[in-house]
């Protein structure tokens, strides 16, 4: 920036950058040197540097500039947050429900409803709130806010009423919820920018998420939520160090504590750190009061670090914890990791009790299935449980690759040939996957592209793989 002040490439690096990183003074600086070329959620740091300030009529065109932009949708429910901090009549509630996109519709209807609570009409705002739940537009962000609203008009039993579900975090919310937040455009807006950014946290638009968040914080710097949304678009990004240490921000008294431990040591784990995720999500199993799901993240690290029979014992553990052997996630990760550590015998009842479960769940009948197929076991049924897992996820190339290889144990070669040629389209880095399609070449006589097959596969290849696709190459396979 400083060396190419006009150079519009560099200023929209830097503006990205610069949100990223949380350095707000550089985004500032680069979004000027855009001036008209900025993207269209810059426009989302002004909105929120006059909501801070209140600023009010700067807050207005900032709005109005979203108009014909990808974020349009937002303006008339930001109008409506500073039309309420300004005094205006309740009809100037943004609640243009009979116009514009499906998109518009439904943030209009939302804050419709939150601003009704926060002008005192509870009732209204909370059966509003119900009708659009029950329309099948439920949204936690949202939930949140409208208890936030209720408890300080002192409601708290609505608060928790709507706060009810399974959810660790309402339960935490709930718990921690004392004399909620003061109705305010400052609440509105932030709360508006982190239900938005929750939706696209994990997709493709991580720099939209992470927009989204700075300008929630620079509003409301104390909002743990847009934290750790933001530290979740941070890592989706590829961005851990800057994920964890925005996760580091939420302090242990905080609602949204426990799932930043837990976001923590997913994090580590994904940025390479095994060793780092393993201690803590083992402090976590270890602390008084670690619940199933402590352990669960304690066997998922344990089998990151292939200590695949300590990872059934952890997984064992939090199917004790969660007082129930309904769960069939566990009996798979549970049987998994058994199966993983040489104990078959041990594994295949827990598989089977996870397909009969969940006998609609393409990725257990996929491992019960491939497990018994490499081990030359009950084929036919064993094929029969990934032909079901395929009619359920046909584009899955794991799944695809797993009955093209129950077809070749089972003798139909040129009926799997199709599908394992699919799977090594799909993932051409898989070395499994590369690796059955050379060996269903092989059987054909196709011998050269079997050996193509192999040379792809022994690319990604580990010690151990490597040597026995190095033999294959090397000699074929045994008539």
């Amino acid at each position: 920036m400083r060396g190419a002040p006009g150079n519009p490439v560099v200023a929209l690096r830097a503006y990205r950058e610069a949100m990223a990183a949380g350095d707000l003074a550089l985004a500032r600086s680069a979004v000027d040197a855009l001036a008209g070329a900025a993207p269209g959620d810059a426009t989302l740091l002004a909105i929120a540097d006059a909501v801070r300030s209140g600023e009010w009529s700067a807050a207005d065109a900032a709005a109005d500039r979203l108009l014909g932009g990808p974020l349009d949708f937002l303006s008339p429910s930001i109008r409506a947050w500073v039309a309420f901090q300004r005094g205006g009549p309740a009809m100037a509630s943004g609640a243009n429900t009979g116009a514009g996109t499906a998109l518009t519709r439904r943030f209009d209807a939302e804050n419709a409803a939150l601003l009704l609570i926060a002008r005192g009409r509870a009732d209204e705002g909370v059966a509003a709130l119900r009708t659009l739940i029950g329309g099948g537009n439920d949204n936690v962000n949202v939930r949140i806010a409208a208890a936030e609203l209720l408890a300080s008009r002192g409601r708290r039993d609505t608060a928790a009423d709507l706060l009810d579900g399974d959810d660790p975090v309402l339960d935490a919310v709930r718990a921690r919820i004392g004399r909620g937040v003061r109705p305010s455009a400052a609440f509105g807006v932030s709360r508006l920018f982190v239900r938005l950014a929750g939706d696209v946290v994990d997709g493709e638009a991580a720099p939209l998420a992470i927009a989204l968040c700075r300008a929630a914080l620079a509003i409301d710097p104390a909002y743990d939520r847009a934290t750790m949304t933001l530290a979740g678009a941070l890592s989706n990004a590829g961005e851990q160090p800057r994920a964890l240490r925005a996760l580091a921000a939420i302090g242990p008294s905080s609602p949204y504590a426990a799932s930043a431990a837990a976001m923590r040591i997913t994090m580590l784990s994904r940025g390479g750190d095994t060793s780092a995720a393993l201690t803590a999500a083992h402090a976590a199993a270890s602390a008084r009061g670690a619940g199933a799901d402590d352990w669960q993240r304690y066997g998922d690290a344990l089998m990151t670090a292939d200590r695949f029979a300590e990872a059934a014992d952890a997984y064992g553990t939090a199917i004790e914890r969660s007082g129930t052997t309904g769960d069939w996630t566990l009996l798979l990760q549970r049987g998994g990791a058994l199966e993983q550590a040489g104990r078959w015998q041990d594994a295949k009842p827990l598989l089977e009790q996870a397909v009969a479960l969940a006998p609609r769940e393409a990725h257990a009948l996929n491992y019960l299935g491939y497990a018994q197929i490499e081990r030359n076991e009950n084929l036919a049924a064993a094929r029969a449980l990934l032909e079901r897992a395929h009619a359920l996820q046909p584009d899955d190339a794991a799944i695809t690759d797993s009955l093209g290889w129950a077809l070749v144990r089972t003798g139909a070669v040129r009926q799997a040939l199709p599908l394992l040629e699919k799977a090594a389209r799909a993932e051409p880095a898989d070395v499994t996957i590369q690796e059955h399609l050379g060996d269903a070449y092989w059987s054909l006589g196709r011998r050269y592209e079997a050996r193509y097959a192999w040379r792809a596969a022994a690319v990604y290849a580990d010690d151990g793989e490597a040597a026995r696709i190095t033999g294959k190459l090397a000699t074929g396979i045994a008539d």
